[in-house]
């Protein structure tokens, strides 16, 4: 399922704003009216099949990005292959050769 970073799959990821919930505090949230297009390629890291009824399926897929991702943090939500993903972990830049600079998060298909 791993793409090459040149034929990576258009993906669309939300940006996070701030804004304040009933209680007053400042909070993040996914914003789906202000997003990204970028192109990125999947590496899966690793699932589990529900086995019971009941249930939930764990799907989680490390995304790379050769883009810079602005505004976007763990409350950002993606969207890829027809489903929304939550982002489990920080946007981290890797910072190699010119041809190996990349940003790489890991996503959780929602239930």
């Amino acid at each position: 399922m791993s793409l090459q970073r040149r034929r990576g799959l258009l993906v669309t990821v939300w940006k996070t704003h701030p804004t304040t919930d009933k209680r007053g505090n400042t909070v993040m949230v996914a914003d789906p009216n202000d997003t990204l297009q970028v192109r990125a390629y999947f590496i899966p890291q690793r699932s589990s099949r529900a086995e019971v009824p009941g249930q939930q399926q764990i799907n989680v897929v490390r995304m790379l990005v050769a883009a810079e991702l602005p505004n976007v943090s763990l409350w950002s939500r993606v969207a890829w292959n027809g489903k929304e993903w939550d982002i489990v972990s920080p946007p981290a830049y890797h910072h190699g050769s010119r041809r190996t600079r990349h940003w790489s998060l890991d996503i959780r298909e929602r239930p």
